[in-house]
């Protein structure tokens, strides 16, 4: 029996999910550009894919965070990073999830991420504005790119998300979990971690899986 738990722990350590842009195993990305690169020594994404999660208009998703005018910067970083933990890294397999698009496979569900990084996220982005909670779902996709919904009104991002967890847990459909563990605890994923230092969610999804 416990070969058997062995195997499937081990099968949730250091994989990528089967979604639009992923890599099939995690291995070394030289290149990862911008944000992205803190998973340089071990990926899910390409270099290709770092580049484009720095677009405001990537082929990633066709996703244009300026549907409500121009996001401000320091608040458009955390969507970058948010992409970039999202698209490559290899210690998310204890939540991966099936996934019920025709885009992909997998997904992430009840990520439990590090109180800071939420809190940040959302005091960044307070005077961001935009008109849906849920990001997955409901946009008008007639364009090619997802503009607002016909009678949906655009708002700060502090009145549509009144708290962090709220962000955070709404704004991909559940994909993250608002925890009050703190970074370094080895309980929650960092979106963020210093590059010199070794990656702190091996040890997290560990500690899940």
């Amino acid at each position: 029996a416990t070969a058997a738990v062995t195997v499937t722990q081990d099968s949730l350590l250091n994989v990528c999910m089967d979604a639009k842009h992923h890599k099939t195993e995690p291995g070394p990305e030289g290149q990862l550009y911008g944000q992205c690169v803190l998973w340089k020594d071990n990926a899910c994404c390409t270099a290709n894919t770092s580049l484009e999660a720095h677009q405001d208009q990537s082929y990633l998703y066709n996703f244009n965070w300026d549907h409500c005018g121009a996001m401000p910067e320091k608040c458009k970083r955390h969507f970058i990073q948010d992409t970039c933990l999202y698209e490559c890294s290899p210690n998310l397999g204890p939540w991966i999830d099936q996934a019920d698009t025709s885009w992909r496979k997998e997904r992430i569900r009840d990520v439990p991420l590090c109180q800071e990084d939420c809190e940040q996220w959302w005091e960044d982005c307070q005077d961001a504005v935009t008109c849906k909670v849920n990001w997955h779902k409901g946009w008008n996709w007639t364009t090619g790119t997802n503009q607002c919904p016909k009678g949906a009104m655009c708002q700060k991002f502090k009145f549509v998300f009144p708290m962090a967890a709220a962000l955070c847990e709404q704004i991909w459909s559940g994909s993250y979990r608002y925890t009050s563990h703190h970074r370094g605890s080895g309980r929650c994923i960092q979106m963020w971690f210093d590059p010199a230092q070794e990656n702190p969610n091996v040890a997290v999804a560990k500690y899940y899986a």
